[in-house]
C-alpha cells in the first residue's frame, strides 16, 4: 500500500474520457490566451494602473501575474479581470525560477529597459512545437540601442534610452512584432516596422497601447509606424474572444456528429476557419453573438497553415483530428512551426491512419521543407478510433486528443494535462456542459 508521500511522487494528473455520442450545447469563450498575457506585460508601460477584463482562467495568466509581482508590480484579480499597477516596479530581473515556463519573459525586456534601464529575463519556454528563436527579438532591440548579452541562464540587456529605428522582420513573427511595439512606444524618435505580424491579437495589443497614449499607425503591407512618446497612462480593455478555443469547440460538435454553439468570439476572428469548414460541407448559423455549426456529412479537404489571414497554425491539430472522421484523403501542410505534428503518433495509436512527410504538400513556401521534421500529413478517413492511453505533447495537440477521445470507442486516459490547463479556460467544465463524460483523476507515472 502506497503512503501519501509515495503517491505524490509516483502519481500524475490525468483526464479520463468516456465517449457519450454527439456533443451538443453552448460554450462561452473568454479572452484570447495569445492576447491576455501580452496586455498584462503592456500594463508595465503605464504610469498609472491598467485593467484587463474578460480574462481566461488559465495557467499562463497565473505565471505572468507571478512574474509581474516578482518585479514589484501590484497585481489584483477579481472575477475575470486583472488590474496591474506598475508604479512600485522595483526590480529589473525576472527570477530564474520562471525559466522555460512560457514565452512571456522576453516581451518584458522593452518595458524593463524603459522603467529601469536594464533587464534580465530567463530562457524562454512554452510548447515544444519547433524552434522559436529569440534572434528576431535581439536584433530588433539591438537596432534600437540595447546592449544584449545571451548567457546560459537568459538575456541581459542595458540601455540608457531606446531609440527609434527601421526594423524589417525576416518573417512576420508574432512575438517579435510584440517586442517592437512595446519597445518603440516609449523610444526616442520614430520606429518603422516592416514585415510585421497582423494577427487579430496583435491589432488588439496595438489598440490597447494606443489607448494608453501611444502613437501607432498601421499601414498596408505589414508596416507599423510608431512615434515614441515620453510617457503612457494606464488603460482599461475587455479582451476579445479566443478564436483558437472557439474553433476547437466547434470541431468538438462536428467530430462527434453533434452541434456546438460558441458565444463570445465574433465571426470576423474566424473567417478563414468558417470558410474552410463550409467547403467541407458544414452548415452554420451565425449571429452577432454566437456561431453554431453542424454537418450531415463532411468531405475531405486540403489545408495549409499560414500567418493571418491564412488558416491559423493553432487550428491545425483539431482539424487533423476532424479529418480522421471524413471519408477520403485529407491533407494538412504546416508552414508556421516545424515540429507541430508531434501529436500524430498518438492519434495513429488510437486507430487513425495518418502518414507524415517532409515534402511540401501545398503551395506556400515553407522555411522547413527539406528538414528531417515532417511538414505535411495525409489523413486516410474515415477511421474507427479506439480509446487509448496518451500523453499530451503540447497545448493544441492535447486538445486534439480530447476531440479524438470524444469520437472514439472506449475509454481514453490523457496525461500531461497541465498543458491544457495552461492554455484553455475551464475545459473540463465546458466539455461536461456539452455532454461529454470527462473527469480529472490521477494515474501512476509511466
Amino acid at each position: 500500500m502506497s503512503t501519501t508521500s509515495d503517491a505524490q511522487v509516483t502519481d500524475t494528473a490525468a483526464w479520463v474520457v468516456n465517449p457519450t455520442g454527439p456533443l451538443t450545447g453552448d460554450v462561452t469563450v473568454r479572452g484570447s490566451k495569445n492576447a491576455v498575457t501580452k496586455h498584462l506585460v503592456a500594463a508595465m508601460l503605464g504610469g498609472t494602473p491598467s485593467t484587463v477584463a474578460n480574462v481566461p482562467d488559465i495557467g499562463d495568466v497565473e505565471i505572468t501575474c507571478s512574474m509581474l509581482s516578482s518585479l514589484g508590480c501590484v497585481v489584483e484579480r477579481s472575477d475575470n479581470q486583472i488590474t496591474v499597477d506598475p508604479s512600485s516596479l522595483n526590480s529589473s530581473r525576472v527570477p530564474i525560477r520562471f525559466s522555460g515556463m512560457n514565452r512571456i519573459p522576453i516581451l518584458m525586456i522593452g518595458p524593463l529597459l524603459h522603467a529601469v534601464g536594464e533587464a534580465f529575463v530567463p530562457l524562454v519556454g512554452g510548447d515544444d512545437i519547433g524552434s522559436r528563436p529569440v534572434d528576431f527579438h535581439v536584433d530588433a532591440l539591438t537596432k534600437m540601442g540595447a546592449q544584449i548579452t545571451i548567457t546560459d541562464e537568459g538575456l541581459e540587456a542595458k540601455a540608457t534610452r531606446l531609440k527609434g529605428a527601421h526594423i524589417e522582420l525576416p518573417y512576420p513573427s508574432v512575438g517579435a512584432t510584440e517586442t517592437v511595439l512595446m519597445s518603440a512606444v516609449l523610444a526616442e524618435g520614430r520606429t518603422v516596422l516592416d514585415g510585421a505580424a497582423m494577427e487579430p491579437e496583435i491589432i488588439e495589443l496595438a489598440l490597447f497601447l494606443q489607448r494608453m497614449g501611444a502613437r501607432i499607425e498601421m499601414r498596408p503591407n505589414r508596416r507599423y509606424i510608431i512615434d515614441g512618446v515620453d510617457s503612457l497612462t494606464g488603460a482599461t480593455h475587455k479582451l476579445k474572444g479566443d478564436r483558437i478555443e472557439a474553433f476547437s469547440y466547434l470541431v468538438a460538435g462536428l467530430i462527434t456528429g453533434g452541434q456546438v454553439t460558441v458565444h463570445g468570439c465574433s465571426q470576423d476572428r474566424l473567417v478563414t476557419a468558417i470558410s474552410t469548414l463550409h467547403g467541407m460541407g458544414a452548415q452554420f448559423e451565425i449571429t452577432d453573438s454566437s456561431i453554431s455549426v453542424w454537418a450531415d456529412q463532411l468531405t475531405p479537404a486540403a489545408v495549409e497553415t499560414d500567418t493571418h489571414p491564412g488558416f491559423m497554425t493553432d487550428w491545425q491539430s483539431p482539424m487533423v483530428a476532424l479529418f480522421t472522421q471524413c471519408d477520403g484523403l485529407s491533407v494538412m501542410y504546416e508552414t508556421v512551426y516545424e515540429n507541430r505534428f508531434t501529436y500524430v503518433p498518438a492519434l495513429n495509436q488510437m486507430g487513425a491512419k495518418i502518414e507524415m512527410y517532409t515534402t511540401a504538400l501545398g503551395s506556400i513556401d515553407s522555411r522547413f521543407v527539406g528538414s528531417s521534421t515532417p511538414c505535411s500529413v495525409i489523413v486516410h478517413g474515415k477511421s474507427e478510433l479506439i480509446g487509448s492511453d496518451v500523453v499530451v505533447p503540447d497545448i493544441r495537440g492535447g486538445f486534439a486528443y480530447v476531440l479524438a477521445a470524444a469520437a472514439a470507442k472506449g475509454t481514453t486516459t490523457i496525461t500531461g494535462t497541465h498543458h491544457l490547463d495552461r492554455g484553455y479556460n475551464r475545459p473540463i467544465e465546458n466539455f461536461v456542459e456539452l455532454g461529454l463524460d470527462i473527469r480529472r483523476t490521477t494515474v501512476p507515472l509511466r
